[in-house]
């Protein structure tokens, strides 16, 4: 089996826009970079926390259906928060997006220039499963 690095690619995401991939399939993992609530249609940031942590989740969204995951199959995040006094406006609508077993999470207030969250995600989707879904 063939355990490289495959690069994936949304664009129902924004475009990245340094020198990284917006997400990798390794073996059975998918890796997604940091997202913020940017909408990749218009380029422009979502209004206010709420309405950030829902684009930044759907844009992480975009990228795990590239790599054949969902939000499911998340086992780890990481929330950069601009304010930590956003946090509870941050949780009630990031709960909402994942069902039991939440994956495992980590929250730091974070300077973020102009975003006022950004996740990233790492998603556990076995191959063999992936090949079960699309039957």
């Amino acid at each position: 089996m063939n355990m490289g690095k495959q690069e994936l690619c949304s664009d129902r995401a924004p475009a990245a826009v340094g020198e990284y991939s917006q997400g990798l399939r390794v073996g059975d993992f998918v890796f997604v970079s940091g997202q913020v609530g940017r909408d990749p249609a218009t380029g422009e940031l979502a209004e206010g926390i709420e309405a950030q942590t829902a684009r930044t989740l759907e844009n992480i969204l975009a990228i795990l259906e590239a790599g054949g995951a969902t939000l499911n199959d998340v086992v780890k995040s990481s929330v950069h928060l601009k304010d930590m006094n956003l946090f509870q406006s941050f949780n009630r609508v990031y709960g909402t997006y994942f069902t039991p077993p939440k994956p495992v999470r980590t929250t730091v207030g974070s300077f973020l220039p102009n975003a006022l969250v950004e996740i990233d995600v790492i998603a556990y989707s076995p191959l063999n499963q992936l090949t079960n879904r699309n039957e």
